[in-house]
């Protein structure tokens, strides 16, 4: 067993009364009372119980995040930024992975574990919009994350329509007429981070007067690099003219890359590349890889405010929120050096996105 508040009081020679007040910041302690029980808090390595402490104060100092997949460099650079904006307001993160397994998401709602937490930061890519009323939670949640519009809960997400759109034009406003797409599916009707950047694609083409051609958009069983070069292989067999990619997301984009070295394609002279999310990773690619940066460090910022706003409220419940951080489109190696005068403007509302 670890250290208990038995420990703790007869290290620092006070009542187990005066250890408690310590710890629940209790503020008529005096300063030197409260030096000493930390000071022996710290020397034993003594961990509150959080259940026990949360039955008495209806809080217990942790959040929880649950995402698709750690390994993947989104989500890991995203759970980096929740766990510092929660810091930052003094909570932990208990960190889940479901997989993207419809089984799990659904665990993540209806299991034991939220009773821990104060609230929950879910981002599900197997639960859809028919499963919005899986939300009705009795515990604050926020979702992150495109798979479920309008439902009963504070909602972060990314502007993937206009976003995706400005990726688009950032390639036909260097000269790109064909443009590949990988990631997308030309026959998903539901609706998801594909559907709205296929949309986004769309619109670019069209606005430039360019026609849309179904075999320039690839579909990927994984949106992570070995489908981006796969489905970059699959398009060169297939014999399918093309002078730019537009991958859906920066893992897609890095196999693209590696694909096209493999066929000895040039990039950006005979082939321009462009991912979207901009992970730390597309900085560092021979070439460089242009980005839609999503700003990752302001959505994580607004989840967690919005998750703290909850489980702290006093006030008559608010209506469900939706924010969407903006977006800039950065110019890197695999696209040249053009800088487009909307990179940073302001994208169109969320009214846009569906």
């Amino acid at each position: 067993m670890g250290p208990t508040l038995h420990d703790v009081a007869r290290l620092a020679g006070v009542s187990i009364k005066t250890v408690s007040n310590v710890i629940h910041d209790y503020p008529y302690v005096k300063d030197a009372t409260r030096t000493r029980v930390q000071n022996a808090i710290d020397t034993l390595g003594y961990q509150p119980n959080l259940s026990a402490r949360g039955l008495r104060s209806g809080r217990t100092g942790v959040i929880g995040l649950a995402v698709p997949a750690l390994r993947e460099n989104y989500f890991a650079e995203l759970a980096d930024a929740v766990i510092r904006a929660a810091e930052s307001r003094g909570l932990s993160v208990l960190v889940e992975q479901t997989s993207g397994d419809r089984d799990a998401e659904l665990r993540v709602l209806s299991g034991s574990r939220p009773r821990f937490l104060d609230g929950l930061l879910f981002s599900p890519v197997a639960l859809g919009q028919d499963d919005a009323k899986f939300l009705e939670v009795p515990y604050p949640i926020v979702l992150l994350g495109e798979r479920i519009f309008g439902g009963p809960t504070d909602h972060v997400t990314m502007h993937n329509t206009s976003a995706a759109r400005a990726a688009v034009e950032h390639l036909i406003g260097i000269g790109r007429r064909r443009v590949a797409v990988v990631g997308a599916s030309v026959t998903d009707t539901g609706t998801n981070s594909s559907t709205l950047r296929l949309r986004g694609y769309r619109q670019a083409l069209e606005a430039a007067g360019i026609g849309f051609d179904p075999d320039l958009v690839r579909e990927c069983a994984h949106w992570n690099r070995d489908g981006g070069a796969e489905a970059t292989h699959r398009l060169i067999r297939d014999g399918v003219s093309f002078d730019a990619v537009f991958a859906l997301n920066d893992s897609l984009g890095l196999g693209v890359l590696r694909a096209l070295r493999e066929e000895e394609i040039r990039v950006p002279e005979d082939v321009a590349v462009i991912g979207f999310d901009n992970i730390d990773e597309a900085r560092f690619s021979v070439p460089s890889m242009s980005s839609v940066a999503t700003k990752r460090e302001e959505l994580a910022e607004a989840a967690v405010a919005l998750l703290t706003e909850r489980f702290q409220e006093k006030e008559p419940r608010l209506p469900p929120r939706l924010v969407q951080p903006d977006f800039t489109i950065v110019a890197r190696e695999s696209t040249g050096t053009y800088s487009p005068t909307h990179a940073d403007a302001t994208p169109a509302g969320a009214s846009q996105e569906r």
